[in-house]
């Protein structure tokens, strides 16, 4: 496992690990992000910092995937039924020193085992098709395309906008949404950088503004700096710097009429679950 210890101690003194889980799905990775989840959940003190990968379907996709992983190496769980695609996998994980698993596959040999035929090797065949699975794939795609402040013209489209500053969870919020069918942008705010003024008059979408601690940030901050992305400490880690870029997405956030939901001590899931119920107030209250 390739784990990066955080250097700093948990309040019962005993060593945190972090280590980074990239999941690769060819469809929208439901399936390998609770199989990720529940194998990391056996390890109390160890952290996956999860990097999810959906809808990789060509090996232009596949390709800059890698460009993610060798930045922040660690375990590579799969799954994708193209077996070219699924080997390139292998052999890159391979030539990188990264552990590899096809999540799928023992579970198909068993199922071919048993009953004597080849899986039909269909993609996000766990699906069915019916309105709601092309629902939440139009959603997952409409998410992937507006990520980190990407705002075409068509920002009406959306059914939520995320905002919040660096390292709040706007992204694996806004997968998680996606999959539920809830099309999804997210925007980072930087101080002395005004709101997009399209999300200030957008009539559609509700906007909610993602917070948490400074402590909480600047912990997850440092994870990303000991993950080799780039950064450097200084200001990016800094409490007192985190604490005025909070105040000022807070002020953002009030100007504006947002809601904020705190998310220091809330998974992705709760976070979703409480934009979800954000959402339907403001839909009861419109229908009055």
């Amino acid at each position: 496992m390739h784990s990066r210890p955080q250097g700093r101690q948990n309040p019962v003194n005993k060593p945190q690990n972090f280590f980074h889980l990239h999941l690769i799905s060819d469809a929208t990775g439901e399936t390998l992000l609770a199989a990720g989840r529940a194998a990391a959940a056996q390890y109390k003190n160890a952290r996956a910092i999860e990097h999810i990968y959906p809808l990789i379907r060509t090996d232009k996709q596949l390709e800059n995937v890698f460009v993610d992983i060798e930045e922040a190496p660690g375990i590579v769980l799969y799954t994708v039924v193209d077996q070219a695609l699924a080997a390139e996998i292998d052999r890159r994980s391979q030539a990188l020193g990264l552990p590899c698993v096809s999540v799928l596959e023992p579970v198909l040999m068993v199922f071919q085992s048993y009953l004597g035929t080849p899986a039909g090797r269909r993609v996000g065949a766990q699906h069915v098709l019916d309105a709601d699975y092309f629902r939440r794939i139009d959603a997952l795609n409409f998410t992937m395309e507006h990520d980190d402040g990407q705002l075409p013209p068509d920002i009406e489209e959306a059914d939520i906008v995320l905002i919040g500053i660096s390292r709040t969870s706007k992204t694996p919020t806004s997968i998680y949404l996606a999959n539920r069918g809830i099309k999804t942008a997210n925007v980072p705010i930087v101080i002395g950088v005004p709101i997009p003024p399209q999300i200030v008059t957008a009539k559609k979408p509700l906007v909610v503004g993602l917070i948490a601690t400074a402590e909480r940030i600047s912990q997850v901050r440092q994870n990303r700096v000991l993950g080799g992305t780039g950064f450097n400490h200084g200001d990016y880690v800094d409490r007192l710097s985190i604490s005025e870029e909070l105040a000022y997405a807070r002020q953002i956030c009030n100007r504006h009429g947002w809601p904020m939901i705190d998310v220091t001590r809330r998974s992705i899931e709760e976070t979703a679950a409480a934009i979800v119920a954000l959402r339907n107030k403001t839909h009861r209250e419109e229908a009055l």
